[in-house]
C-alpha cells in the first residue's frame, strides 16, 4: 500500500487589495499601505482613480468597495499580528 506523506501547508496571499492613486489607459499606480505599483487594470471594466482593486500577478481582477477592502486589511493584520 502507498501512503502519502503529511502535506504542509504555508500560509500565502495570492491576491491583495490595493487603491488606484492614478491611472493612464490600461496601467494604474496602486498604492497597497504605502508601496506603490504600476498596475495593468485592462481586466477591470471602469477602473478609475479611487477604486480598490484587487491584484493577482500585476493584473487588478476585480474592484472591492471600501468597506469590503478595509475588512481584508483588518483581516490580514490579524493575521500578521498571530504569527
Amino acid at each position: 500500500m502507498i501512503r502519502a506523506s503529511p502535506v504542509q501547508f504555508t500560509k500565502m496571499c495570492l491576491a491583495f487589495p490595493g487603491k488606484i492613486i492614478s491611472i493612464k489607459g490600461d496601467e494604474a499606480l496602486v498604492d497597497f499601505d504605502g508601496i506603490e505599483k504600476e498596475i495593468n487594470v485592462s481586466l477591470v471594466r471602469g477602473a478609475k482613480k479611487g477604486d480598490f482593486v484587487i491584484v493577482h500577478a500585476g493584473f487588478a481582477i476585480q474592484k472591492l468597495s471600501g468597506q469590503s477592502a478595509a475588512e481584508v486589511f483588518r483581516i490580514h493584520e490579524e493575521n500578521e499580528k498571530s504569527n
